[in-house]
C-alpha cells in the first residue's frame, strides 16, 4: 500500500522552481533514498512532507489524506536532522522523551509509560543504560543514535532523515549505515531519507531517487538506477566519467578511443557511451594507454589511462600485478559494462554547475 503520495508538488521562491512538478510514491515499509547535488531540491522535498515548507502547488497525501493544510505536529511523521539538534541543558533519556510528552505518547498506556518507552528505544539503538548520560559526553555516533530514538519515540506513520549521517567520520557512517538498514527492516519502518552520499544512499534504501534542477532525473532500485544510468547527468554523478560521443552500428561503436562492443540490441546511431571502469580490462592488444596514476582501494586498484588517442579513461584491475605509474598497458571494453545513454534535453558534462 502506498503510505505517502506526492502529486505534481512544486515549491517557487519568486521566479525560480525549487522543486518542480515532483510525482513520488513511497510504499508502506519502504526505505527510498533521494539523491542529488546541492540545489537539486532534495532537501527542500523533504521538508514539505514534514510540513515545513509550503507548496506552490500540487498536494502530499499521507494515507490518501491530504497534509497541505495540517500542522507539523499533526502529520504524524518523524524527522530526524543532519546536526541531531539535541538540547544540549537535558540527558539522554529527556532528550528520547520529549517526543512522546509533545504527543502525550507515555499516558494511557498502562505500564508502557514513558521510562518504559525510553528504556526500549534507548536498547533499540544499542544505547541500553544511556537515559543519564549528559548530551555533551556523547559521541557524534552515540548523538546520531539518541536522535533516532527520539525520532522513533512516537512511533510515526513515516520517518525522514535529513542527511543522517553527513557529520560522521566515514568507518562510523559504513557501520551505522549498515545497523539503520536492519533497524528498519526489523521495525517495519516506512522511511524517506535525502543524502548526497551515493554509497550510504545505495547500502540503506529499497528505492533511489535522483533529483535535478527540483525534478526527478531517474527513480529505481539501487541495482537498476547503477546498471543502466537514465542520463550523462545520472550517470556522471554517481561518479562514472568514461563517457564519449559515440556512432553505434551493430555490434560496436565508433569512439575516440576506437571501436567498443556495445550490448546486443543497441540503439543505433550518434549516442552518448558509458563504459564502467571493471568495463576497461587489461589485455593483451589493443587501446594503448600511459597510466598516470594508481589509486589502492581495498579490493582493487582504480587506474587513470592516458590513451594515446581519446580523452583519459578510469579501469579497475585487481591487486596482483597491477601496473606502476608511467607503465605503458593495453586496454579492452567489455560490452557487459558498456550503457548507450538515453539523450537529455540538455546534454551533461563534466564541470556543469552543479543544479
Amino acid at each position: 500500500m502506498t503510505l505517502l503520495q506526492l502529486e505534481r508538488v512544486s515549491v517557487r521562491f519568486g521566479e525560480r522552481a525549487v522543486v518542480d512538478s515532483v510525482d513520488l510514491a513511497v510504499a508502506e515499509h519502504e526505505t527510498v533514498c533521494v539523491l542529488g547535488p546541492s540545489g537539486s531540491g532534495k532537501s527542500t522535498l523533504l521538508r514539505v512532507v514534514a510540513g515545513l515548507q509550503q507548496v506552490s502547488a500540487g498536494r502530499v497525501l499521507l494515507d490518501g489524506a491530504d497534509q497541505c493544510a495540517v500542522p507539523v505536529h499533526r502529520r504524524g511523521v518523524g524527522l530526524m536532522f543532519q546536526d541531531h539538534q539535541l538540547f544540549p541543558h537535558r540527558d539522554v533519556g529527556a532528550n528520547v522523551s520529549f517526543g512522546l510528552r509533545m504527543r502525550g505518547g507515555g499516558r494511557g498506556r498502562g505500564s508502557r509509560s514513558y521510562a518504559g518507552r525510553v528504556a526500549e528505544l534507548l536498547e533499540l539503538v544499542g544505547l541500553p543504560g544511556a537515559q543519564g548520560r549528559a548530551v555533551a559526553s556523547l559521541s557524534g555516533g552515540e548523538q546520531q543514535r539518541v536522535a533516532l530514538a527520539r525520532a522513533l519515540a512516537p512511533s510515526p506513520r513515516l520517518l525522514m532523515l535529513d542527511e543522517p549521517l553527513g557529520q560522521l567520520d566515514r568507518g562510523l557512517r559504513e557501520r551505522l549505515v549498515v545497523e539503520l538498514r536492519g533497524l528498519f527492516s526489523r521495525l517495519g519502518t516506512t522511511v524517506l531519507a535525502v543524502t548526497h552520499d551515493q554509497g550510504e544512499a545505495f547500502a540503506l534504501a529499497d528505492r533511489v531517487v535522483v533529483m535535478r534542477d527540483g525534478r526527478i532525473a531517474q527513480a529505481g532500485t539501487p541495482l537498476e538506477v547503477w546498471q543502466r544510468p537514465a542520463s550523462e547527468f545520472v550517470a556522471r554523478f554517481l561518479g562514472f566519467e568514461n563517457v564519449v560521443p559515440a556512432t553505434v552500428a551493430g555490434p560496436s561503436a565508433a569512439t575516440a578511443w576506437g571501436r567498443v562492443p556495445v550490448p546486443a540490441g543497441s540503439p543505433e546511431g550518434e549516442q552518448r557511451l558509458l563504459v564502467r571502469p571493471a568495463g576497461v580490462v587489461l589485455s593483451e592488444a589493443g587501446l594503448r594507454c600511459e597510466v598516470v596514476s594508481r589509486t589502492f582501494r581495498g579490493t582493487h586498484v582504480a587506474l587513470l589511462l592516458r590513451p594515446e588517442n581519446g580523452p583519459v579513461l578510469e579501469a579497475e584491475c585487481g591487486l596482483a600485478g597491477a601496473p606502476a605509474v608511467g607503465d605503458r598497458v593495453a586496454v579492452a571494453f567489455t560490452p557487459a559494462e558498456v550503457v548507450v545513454l538515453p539523450p537529455e534535453a540538455t546534454p551533461w558534462a563534466a564541470g556543469h554547475p552543479a543544479a
